[in-house]
């Protein structure tokens, strides 16, 4: 006993005991905040530092909130117009519905943006952005503000649930129902998008169905529409075909649940699932005998996904300093994490959507069904010149109204806000914290020491490795 305890102390005095009970090391706090949220500031991952790491786990997966911290544009609950309405305006009439459009998509996009960088639940935002690129559907198609806000609450209700309940309520949303042509499914002409797009690209991925499956599910999901009055979900039963079925070694009378739910009885939607999540949280090469112990964790928790997080957020692969800085952010989380560590307000957030675009994403608007692909693909010669050109304009906003210069009606006013100092970045912090902070691993170009704060900023969030996370 006394020849453990003097181990201990040992252990102690020479921080070689484990973090797990007694705390984290820096790198590893701003790691799990980066991948987990959008980043943290200073007093953000010394919190975490004082936290045991499945301590720190469990308590991102329990801040989460199933309603927005910022309150949405006035008009999510307006009535749609319906085909008749819309029938009768007059060409004057169209070119203004048409511009409200716009300016409605507009708002919404900017209003996300601003839940992003304002919420107290980061994952569940991140969550939200997940299941936003895995069930896609966008503006340009749906052309309803008010429905693609519909979609976003719901993929937030069940950011962090249960997946199939997610499923099931993702399949009689009416952005999706539109998105993927199901409001013209019916049985004299069944319409097979929604069905492919289903076992492809929501739950089994390629080469484990059949062209078969794919008619027979379609069958299923005729007269599954939405009532263009309300907006809401309706199945018209004369629309649908009530014959019999044959799918995946089961026959019967189904409808749509029914096929989700056989669906789901396949093993592979599990490991689907997880090897996505991996992609998203870990790296872009999938461990396949990981990804076969953390499918089973989905599996036997009824595809519950918070235990499914909580052993994806602790596996060693996850935790391995290998995997720091590892990734390359994703445009938004390259701006929403610029403006929530700097705490820069958005103005307008026109700007800001904007600039995401620029960068290659249309928050609310996927480039085609299989959504973003991510990973190095964000980067090319010139995203990486706009990206830099986006943070330099941060930059220059800060500098002139630090300076107490008038910006003007500019974009970079428009992206910075009304700033008025660091505190973040104050002169009580080394530049060697301030780097730590800001950067997963060591510059590239390793700044000089120097008395402003500001141009050691500056230099940090130019460097390349402040694209990576």
């Amino acid at each position: 006993m006394k020849r453990f305890s003097i181990f201990l102390v040992f252990m102690l005095l020479s921080g070689l005991m484990l973090p797990a009970a007694f705390g984290m090391r820096f790198e590893e706090a701003r790691h799990l905040l980066a991948r987990t949220g959008f980043g943290g500031n200073w007093e953000q991952i010394r919190a975490f530092e004082s936290m045991g790491y499945a301590e720190a786990v469990t308590a991102i997966l329990n801040q989460t909130r199933k309603h927005p911290l910022t309150p949405p544009p006035e008009w999510v609950n307006e009535p749609l117009m319906s085909r008749a309405q819309i029938k009768q305006l007059s060409k004057e009439e169209r070119k203004k519905l048409f511009q409200r459009w716009r300016r409605r998509s507009f708002e919404l996009k900017a209003w996300w943006f601003r839940e992003m960088v304002q919420t107290d639940a980061p994952l569940g935002e991140q969550m939200t952005l997940f299941w936003h690129n895995h069930f896609t559907s966008g503006l340009r198609k749906v052309k309803s503000p008010t429905l693609m806000y519909g979609q976003n609450q719901l993929l937030r209700q069940h950011a962090l649930g249960n997946f199939r309940q997610l499923i099931h309520a993702v399949s009689k949303d009416p952005a999706m129902l539109i998105y993927l042509d199901n409001v013209f499914n019916q049985k004299d002409k069944p319409n097979e998008n929604f069905a492919r797009e289903l076992l492809e690209l929501f739950t089994l991925g390629e080469g484990h169905y059949t062209e078969k499956d794919i008619k027979e599910v379609a069958r299923a999901f005729t007269g599954w529409t939405i009532d263009r009055r309300t907006g809401k979900f309706r199945f018209i039963r004369r629309r649908h075909d009530f014959g019999s079925k044959s799918f995946m070694g089961s026959t019967g009378n189904f409808d749509g649940d029914d096929i989700i739910d056989i669906v789901l009885e396949q093993p592979g939607v599990a490991t689907h699932i997880t090897e996505k999540l991996w992609r998203a949280f870990i790296s872009q090469k999938p461990d396949p005998q990981e990804i076969d112990r953390l499918a089973e964790v989905l599996r036997s928790n009824d595809y519950e996904l918070k235990p499914l997080m909580q052993a994806l957020l602790t596996c060693q692969a996850f935790r391995d300093p290998q995997t720091f800085g590892a990734m390359i952010k994703s445009p938004v989380e390259l701006i929403v994490g610029t403006l929530r560590v700097f705490q820069f307000p958005m103005g307008d957030g026109r700007g800001i959507v904007l600039a995401s675009r620029r960068l290659g994403q249309d928050l609310m608007d996927p480039p085609n069904v299989k959504g973003w692909p991510g990973g190095t693909r964000w980067i090319s010669s010139d995203t990486l010149m706009m990206r830099r050109q986006i943070l330099d304009r941060f930059l220059r906003g800060m500098e002139m109204l630090q300076a107490g210069k008038n910006v003007g009606p500019s974009s970079t006013q428009t992206m910075s806000g009304q700033m008025t100092n660091l505190q973040l970045f104050g002169k009580n912090l080394t530049d060697q914290t301030v780097t730590k902070i800001l950067l997963p691993l060591p510059p590239i170009v390793p700044p000089q020491a120097m008395a402003d704060r500001h141009e050691l900023v500056s230099q940090l969030v130019q460097d390349p490795v402040f694209q990576l996370k």
